[in-house]
């Protein structure tokens, strides 16, 4: 019987993946391989939050392979390297994977799949992580978009996202035993046991993400649109990372919406479904983007960028990193991150914009700590959302949005509860002072057991100060407007 290698990647899950399922229907015997090879990810290798889910992953995985009949073979890099061993060693015909787009990993693959089928083996690559794939998406001059409305009008043309493939019920291994490294000899797990918040803030893995869609399903799709900036609330699906390791499908979030919406949601409901399909869409917005700008992981796509004149501010970067600012809201989600390696969107982009206009450090910068700290580091996300808070990518903020952090705080966190649980050190303060400390009067101050500048730091930057010299930075730029 002939054998089919399935190199599993960024698709860690059993049910909607077209790889697998191709290679189960082609008959013969199946072997599921990962294949661990970091210095081959280019300047972004994985993180210490991703290794930390990815090694619960595997064993999810390797779990749920073993429940039907199979087996993950996990191997060293280099990837060509290890797949010519399995090759030789199995009789394997024909090797399967799923289609990623970093750009040092589209090269890379490139690279094998050359290779391969020079040594005479078949290669199949499917779509695995997106509902659109880049290629099929393009303007009336056949050239990529950068403005996401425009993009999204173009994939809802398109024919809705293929129905998701059925989990195999049993994959057929070959009889000869295959070597396999433990999960353990991968050093993904922290040598100083930083990882607890994490561990009490997630269950990854395919059953993990499965129960998260069906609890955001039952509690908090209906009420997205108006619940999803809000931090102190549990209004979001918290999907990200289950999406990023490839536990659960794109499509199949996308048709269990819409099978929610067929059911009969009240039109406000149904209107939230759309506005969380949308957001599915920034996703895939983001992926597309690094598709067809692959330098813009290390570039500013607006090339007049290149020469901003960001600040050297050690001190000031590492405040940010560890939430000590002065500013709660900015503190409050940095300390999130640092203790569940995950932050609220909207926060996200308050924090950004704080260290980039605010400090008018460069986003690169941010995007380095996120990459480290995230759970859900997801190298198009991080790209996108770094570059449209700078206002150097496509479908930029404008240059002179500048958020305000205590307007934010107060409009997004109005009882003060989010800052309350990560700064606990101003949990006594009272609703109006909680976002800005230093308006407290001295009464106020020693009521809430607070001395400024010892038990929670005064502000790095004055907001008035630190917005006028961002616009006059960005006006100094090639191109930029006055008088906005």
């Amino acid at each position: 019987m002939p054998t089919t290698l399935v190199w599993f990647r960024s698709d860690l899950r059993i049910e909607d993946h077209p790889a697998l399922a191709t290679a189960v229907r082609g008959g013969g015997t199946v072997v599921p391989v990962f294949i661990w090879s970091p210095q081959e990810e280019g300047d972004w290798p994985v993180g210490a939050a991703s290794r930390w889910w990815l090694h619960r992953s595997l064993a999810a995985l390797a779990d749920a392979l073993e429940r039907r009949g199979s087996r993950l073979v996990i191997r060293r890099g280099p990837g060509l390297t290890a797949l010519r061993a399995l090759i030789r060693e199995t009789g394997a015909v024909a090797v399967h994977w799923s289609r990623r787009y970093e750009p040092a990993v589209r090269e890379r693959d490139r690279g094998i799949e050359s290779a391969l089928r020079a040594d005479g083996v078949r290669v199949e690559t499917h779509p695995g992580s997106l509902c659109y794939e880049p290629e099929r998406v393009l303007n009336e001059q056949g050239r990529p978009f950068q403005v996401f409305t425009a993009y999204w009008r173009a994939c809802l043309r398109l024919d809705e996202p293929a129905e998701p493939v059925p989990a195999p019920r049993r994959i057929p291994a070959p009889t000869c035993r295959l070597e396999s490294l433990p999960i353990e000899s991968l050093g993904l797990e922290p040598r100083v046991d930083w990882a607890g918040g994490l561990r009490a803030a997630w269950n990854p893995g395919e059953r993990g993400a499965k129960q998260r869609l069906r609890d955001f399903l039952k509690s908090s799709l209906e009420d997205y649109a108006a619940q999803r900036d809000h931090p102190d609330h549990a209004g979001t699906s918290r999907l990200s990372p289950h999406l990023h390791f490839g536990e659960l499908s794109a499509r199949r979030i996308w048709h269990e919406v819409r099978a929610r919406q067929a059911g009969g949601l009240r039109p406000e409901a149904s209107s939230a479904a759309d506005a969380y399909l949308r957001e599915l869409g920034w996703r895939e917005f983001a992926h597309y983007l690094l598709h067809h700008f692959p330098q813009t992981t290390n570039e500013p796509l607006k090339a007049q960028y290149l020469d901003f004149p960001w600040d050297e501010n050690p001190e000031a970067l590492e405040a940010w990193r560890r939430g000590r600012t002065g500013y709660p809201i900015v503190d409050a989600g940095m300390r999130e991150l640092w203790s569940t390696g995950w932050m609220h969107n909207r926060v996200r982009m308050i924090v950004a914009s704080f260290l980039v206009k605010h400090l008018l450090i460069d986003w690169r910068c941010g995007a380095a700590w996120f990459w480290d700290t995230l759970v859900d580091a997801d190298l198009a996300n991080n790209t996108l959302g770094w570059q449209w808070v700078a206002g150097c990518g496509a479908d930029a903020a404008p240059y002179f949005r500048i958020f305000n952090p205590v307007l934010q705080g107060r409009r997004f966190d109005p009882q003060g509860n989010y800052v309350r649980r990560w700064v606990p050190e101003l949990a006594s303060f009272h609703d109006p002072h909680i976002h800005a400390p230093w308006e407290a009067s001295p009464t106020e101050l020693r009521a809430a057991g607070i001395r400024l500048g010892r038990d929670y730091p005064n502000p790095i930057v004055n907001h008035a100060e630190a917005r006028q010299r961002a616009l006059a930075a960005l006006h100094g730029l090639r191109g930029g407007r006055r008088g906005a």
